[in-house]
């Protein structure tokens, strides 16, 4: 396995929520549905097997990243049985921007790489091939 675990944050995990295009793709989710699947990691939870830290401003109005994009990506992980956190920001959008937030940020992320990486039992031959 290539990694450890892993955080994410205000992301578009789920495409078929943004159905009439992202970002460069203008063709509709109906024209394109694998794409549109491709390109969600929503459609792969039960692949993710490593520990994840998802966390999103709860004042998020970019169009493509709405807070239920995570709130989506949470419960399907969580139904297949991962290791996941998720850390809602109180008065954030996209872009994070106070102070205390900040901190925050940083605080949860060093704690879960040190949980999950820093301070993780050394994989076996066969965990690590999954």
């Amino acid at each position: 396995r290539l990694f450890r675990a892993g955080f994410a944050e205000s992301g578009a995990y789920n495409r078929s929520l943004t159905p009439f295009g992202f970002q460069s793709e203008r063709r509709t989710f109906w024209e394109v549905p694998d794409l549109y699947a491709k390109m969600s990691p929503f459609w792969y939870a039960n692949h993710i097997k490593d520990p994840i830290l998802l966390m999103h401003g709860e004042m998020d109005d970019n169009s493509g990243t709405f807070p239920i994009q995570s709130e989506r990506l949470y419960m399907a992980l969580k139904g297949h049985g991962a290791t996941v956190r998720y850390v809602t920001l109180p008065n954030e959008a996209h872009g994070y921007a106070a102070r205390e937030t900040l901190l925050h940020v940083l605080a949860e992320r060093i704690t879960w790489f040190d949980k999950y990486v820093k301070h993780a039992q050394p994989r076996t031959t066969t965990e690590a091939a999954r």
